[in-house]
């Protein structure tokens, strides 16, 4: 989902509330458009959490990625910054062209860039990396 998307389903008084999270809007702009081309480049479904992530927070995460419209063709990045949690879950069919392997290597390198204090740029590098992995669909 988009951000307009969002804006769109909350009426045109309100504004979305993902504003209030540690983006910029330029920043949503970016994922927004990075999401939008890893699902376009793969055929799969490609979501972001921020938030905080209830304990166990693998567990939490699979639950909000049994939420997705489409979770075995879905890939959630679930990220809960305060907490210093993140977690690539992968439906099914992700998973057959998302192992577990690449996907721990996108954390990594997601990692990297968090620990940089480059929020945005490690959820955008990481999706980058998760669909090239995954190649077209």
């Amino acid at each position: 989902m988009t951000v307009g998307e969002t804006h769109a389903e909350t009426g045109a008084g309100a504004p979305p509330q993902v504003l209030d999270g540690p983006f910029s809007t330029r920043q949503l702009l970016r994922i927004d458009e990075a999401l939008r081309l890893a699902d376009q480049g793969t055929g799969l479904v490609f979501s972001v959490y921020v938030g905080g992530l209830d304990e166990p927070i693998r567990e939490h995460a699979g639950r909000l990625h049994r939420q997705l419209a489409e979770p075995d063709r879905s890939v959630l990045i679930a990220l809960s910054p305060n907490q210093r949690q993140l977690e690539i879950i992968t439906g099914r069919y992700a998973r057959k062209r998302i192992p577990d392997t690449y996907a721990k290597l996108a954390a990594l390198s997601m990692v990297a860039s968090f620990g940089g204090g480059d929020l945005a740029g490690g959820i955008i590098q990481g999706l980058d990396q998760l669909a090239s992995h995954a190649g077209k669909g």
